[in-house]
């Protein structure tokens, strides 16, 4: 057996006769690499010599400058790994070459031996990539609103105290049987200055005040107040990783965050006699994000899912879930999740949904407390 082949066995936990034969390896529909400590290939499964378009014969013994630009983000990422001797996982990179063309991938990259001279890839389609697009798209829409509760909060409350003032004066002097009207006035520019409040939620306040806080913290909080008031009915289990260092955020705002992101999640299962909530804290190691348009990436390790197991997204809706006034409830008026979006994003982070019927996921990864 190759010992390459053998290695990656240990790695995956498959045994040497699995391993042997029609190979999983071989078989993966991602494209796997391995290199040795002078980035020379020694290994790649079917996959991968279909995507650099090259026969195992000739792709062996290939240098990594051979296959990708020499200033690709992939060849500092194998050095990162090899430094560390840990694994890491880069997405949204943009690859370009005659050979494979085009492509925007995620690369999974981990040492195969305790030495980390030999580094495997494994590279994948990106989609994730997407989300920072969402997160830019989401963030253009919060600004959006922005604008329209500043506008509204001057051109609209400004005339509608005037209104109002007149009417309850009116109120004084008219007879009894026509004052219903002047309280049919009152009542309704009361109901009008409500809905705009609504939207101030969603204007630009001072910079956000961040420091260290203990996520864990705000989910019990979050988790308490679901449990003594609209989730009461509902089963919540956690699934926390203790070793979680500190976010870097606003402690009052994450709780915000979260507190929405539970409630849609009890709506949705709240009709069903099974319904659950789980919270899910991971730190995904390695994690950066490239930033559309820049150089920059973002270290976002730190991920929060909260899942339930209602009826799912509509498919059509998911692109625009987010968006303002978009909302799967009969009643809802579609800014929860908007602003749940916009305060993320003013965190730095970035959050999706993952649906599929009977598993909904709300991700929200976010950055950490770090040294500088």
């Amino acid at each position: 057996m190759n010992p390459v082949v053998e290695k990656l066995a240990k790695l995956t936990r498959l045994s040497a006769k699995t391993i042997s034969g029609d190979s999983i390896l071989f078989a993966l529909p991602d494209p796997v690499i391995v290199v040795e400590r002078t980035d020379d290939l020694i290994f790649l499964n079917a996959a991968a010599e279909q995507f650099f378009q090259g026969s195992e014969a000739t792709l062996l013994g290939a240098n990594l400058q051979d296959l990708f630009p020499h200033d690709s983000p992939i060849l500092s990422l194998v050095q990162k790994v090899r430094r560390q001797e840990s694994s890491m996982t880069e997405y949204g990179i943009h690859v370009f070459t005659p050979r494979i063309g085009q492509h925007l991938l995620s690369v999974d990259a981990a040492p195969l031996n305790d030495s980390a001279d030999e580094i495997v890839l494994v590279f994948k389609e990106d989609r994730i990539a997407n989300k920072i697009d969402d997160t830019i798209t989401q963030k253009g829409a919060a600004r959006s609103i922005s604008a329209l509760s500043s506008m509204l909060g001057h051109e609209v409350k400004n005339p509608l105290s005037g209104i109002r003032g007149a009417a309850q004066l009116l109120d004084t002097i008219v007879e009894s049987d026509d004052r219903s009207l002047t309280q049919l006035i009152i009542r309704e520019t009361d109901r009008i200055v409500k809905l705009v409040d609504r939207f101030e939620v969603f204007s630009e306040g001072p910079i956000l005040d961040r420091d260290n806080v203990n996520i864990h913290k705000v989910l019990d909080e979050v988790l308490e107040v679901a449990k003594a008031g609209f989730g009461r009915d509902v089963k919540f289990t956690t699934d926390y990783d203790p070793s979680l260092p500190a976010v870097f955020g606003n402690h009052d705002q994450l709780v915000q965050v979260f507190l929405n992101l539970v409630k849609n999640a009890v709506e949705a299962v709240e009709d069903r006699n099974d319904g659950e909530v789980t919270v899910v804290t991971a730190f995904r190691h390695g994690v950066r994000l490239a930033i559309p348009g820049s150089e920059s990436r973002m270290y976002l390790p730190m991920m929060v899912s909260v899942r339930d197991n209602g009826v799912g997204v509509p498919e059509d809706l998911r692109p625009h879930l987010f968006d303002p006034f978009i909302t799967t409830k009969r009643n809802g008026s579609g800014l929860g999740l908007a602003l749940t979006a916009k305060l993320v994003g003013d965190h730095g982070g970035i959050i999706d949904v993952e649906s599929k019927p009977r598993r909904t996921s709300f991700n929200v990864m976010l950055p950490l407390v770090r040294g500088d």
